[in-house]
């Protein structure tokens, strides 16, 4: 027995590779709900009440999802030019002290319809900067980026703890760490009264979209599948490689640092250490579980966002740990890896 490289994969297939994958990490996850003790088929309509059950619910879920697609969708950029970007947790909280500096130092007096986009601009730009530090050390010293991208998320995060603890720390938080408020007239608006769901979403799906559309329909699209792909081959066949990582850095560390700003504008309106609960990392496995596709990092992101409030929600509810979200998103990401395998390559007898 053998594993043969397929010619062609089936379309039908590739749809159907993360609805399989999906539904063997729920039964894997159902042993374990079962040995807990406690009916399987109950505690997952717990999860999906818990998301969806109420209008604040829905909200919340959606409100959670919007950072994940943003950071999956950094992920999902720079992955496909195989430019490994774990450092989507400190670009994101970059872009979020910026958004704060600049609202609370220089900006704040502008209008909304100025101060928000020039926001989330420089929230943007802060990102692609953190990113493009671990680029150029790997085109010019072949500095292996995995690394330099994992350990600059610590450092960045650092450097917002130092900063909200002295030069941006909030004098009216009564000695708690947080930075100075951005400006109301920075706030995104908000999409539903009396919730938390905000602009942000919007600005999600329609990058999402773009970024499809770049993807399959331009030539920077294929440049950087191509340098993904075979980057000797791409170099060989006219793709000017080291541009090409360069605006995709530009794209990947812009998404990350936008999350940070929309996560500061539409919903926080300040800067803490414990702003994100690992957003940087979960658009790693946002990504991966829509396999490095635009569109499917935002039905992934939903996924994640679903399986994370509507834990909270079975745990209130049956008594079981809310950490089973943990690990049923680890273990959609396993079956995930497996079933693309599986569309590449099939077996031979």
């Amino acid at each position: 027995m053998r594993f043969e490289r397929r010619e062609h994969t089936p379309v039908a297939l590739v749809i159907a590779t993360p609805l399989i994958a999906v539904a063997a990490a729920l039964a894997i996850a159902g042993i374990l709900i079962a040995i807990a003790g406690a009916p399987v088929f109950e505690a997952y309509w717990n999860i999906l009440k818990g998301a969806y059950g109420s209008r604040l619910s829905a909200t919340e879920t959606l409100t959670r999802a919007t950072p994940l697609i943003l950071t999956g969708l950094a992920a999902a950029v720079a992955f496909r030019a195989r430019l490994w970007n774990i450092g989507g947790e400190g670009q994101l909280y970059l872009g979020a002290i910026t958004v704060a500096w600049a609202s609370s130092h220089f900006i704040g007096t502008w209008p909304s319809a100025l101060q928000i986009p020039a926001l989330l601009i420089m929230g943007a730009v802060a990102g692609m900067i953190l990113l493009l530090v671990p680029l150029w050390l790997r085109l010019r010293f072949s500095v292996d980026e995995v690394v330099t991208t994992l350990l600059l998320n610590f450092v960045a995060v650092l450097f917002v703890s130092m900063l909200i603890d002295t030069v941006l720390k909030d004098p009216t938080a009564f000695g708690w760490p947080q930075s100075q408020s951005v400006a109301d007239a920075a706030m995104l608006p908000k999409l539903l009264a009396r919730s938390r769901l905000n602009l942000g979403l919007v600005i999600a799906v329609v990058l999402a979209l773009v970024l499809a559309f770049v993807q399959s329909r331009t030539v920077f699209g294929i440049q950087s599948r191509a340098a993904g792909l075979n980057p000797q081959g791409a170099v060989f066949a006219g793709v000017p490689l080291g541009r090409t990582l360069v605006v995709v850095a530009c794209l990947s560390g812009g998404l990350a640092g936008l999350a940070g700003a929309v996560e500061v504008m539409g919903v926080k309106g300040y800067v803490t250490t414990d702003l994100s609960p690992g957003y940087g990392y979960s658009g790693i496995v946002v990504a991966m579980l829509a396999n490095l596709n635009p569109l499917g990092v935002v039905v992934a992101g939903l996924f994640t966002a679903t399986m994370f409030v509507g834990a909270d929600g079975m745990s209130r509810a049956m008594g079981i740990p809310s950490y089973i979200a943990d690990v049923i998103v680890a273990l959609s990401l396993l079956t995930m890896l497996i079933a693309v395998f599986f569309t590449q390559y099939r077996i031979r007898r």
